[in-house]
């Protein structure tokens, strides 16, 4: 069990993302974390890495870039630099949290599965480490609403710190398209179902070559009540708790009889 925190100015801060190092996201991150705490540090990827998923590099050296003192790149995924961040970067005292985000675009439903934005949270809590993913839901072609996700995490971080989590489970934030003060509340969700990659779009590359690419369009459920989908489609902040022990105990003990 991660113990709860109630003052969470003397904590160690890491941010990471999916986004890149200088995303417009983790500048808004950064300044959530600093209202927080003043021992913040950025450890990211030096490029996007969008639905990289819990992915880790191993067939190729990684390169640490020190941007600023306490702001560095990995070229590499969002789970190598969280990694990094933790047992490279800050050895020598380890953070006490990990924000991860705030994600250009929701993580809701199946999309926690692929993204690089939850991965850094859940690489964190692998390492023994409580961590948040944040991420801003879009509706193309409105403009990014970055401002409700600042208004909104500080007040979020510190009410789930407070409590405390299993060490097993990672928070899953996600804030809606609206103006922060058109927010209507805050809800804990469970995950609904969304499913990516449905719409394939078939080419032809200048050599006439074939090729695809999968779409963005996606499948989804926005009107079951307590899901993470309907919450934010709604207009309220979803805090969903994920717990990445897969293991289906109801199976477990069907399949028991079968293996004796």
């Amino acid at each position: 069990m991660f113990q709860p925190v109630d003052d969470l100015s003397g904590l160690r801060i890491l941010i990471s993302n999916d986004d890149g190092v200088n995303a417009p996201g983790i500048k808004v991150l950064e300044r959530i974390a600093r209202s927080l705490s003043r021992d913040v540090w950025v450890v990211a990827p030096e490029h996007e890495q969008s639905a990289a998923g819990h992915s880790l590099t191993i067939r190729r050296p990684l390169r640490v870039r020190q941007l600023s003192r306490r702001r560095f790149a990995v070229d590499g995924t969002p789970t190598d630099a969280v990694l990094l961040g933790v047992n490279h970067v800050l050895k020598g005292r380890k953070p006490d949290l990990v924000l991860s985000g705030v994600n250009r675009g929701s993580n809701l439903g199946e999309d926690v599965t692929y993204s690089g934005t939850v991965a850094a949270a859940m690489e964190a809590t692998i390492l023994g480490i409580p961590a948040i993913a944040l991420s801003q839901y879009v509706n193309h072609p409105h403009p990014v609403k970055w401002a409700t996700a600042e208004h909104w995490a500080p007040d979020i971080i510190r009410r789930v710190m407070a409590v405390g989590w299993g060490r097993n489970v990672l928070m899953n934030v996600n804030f809606p398209d609206v103006v922060h003060s058109h927010v209507c509340g805050i809800e804990v969700t469970r995950q609904g179902k969304r499913k990516l990659g449905d719409s394939i779009v078939e080419r032809a590359d200048p050599r006439g070559e074939p090729y695809v690419w999968i779409g963005a369009q996606r499948a989804e459920e926005r009107t079951t009540p307590g899901t993470d989908i309907e919450a934010v489609c709604r207009g309220a902040v979803s805090v969903t708790p994920l717990c990445f022990d897969l293991t289906d105990r109801a199976t477990m003990q069907a399949l028991a009889p079968v293996f004796p």
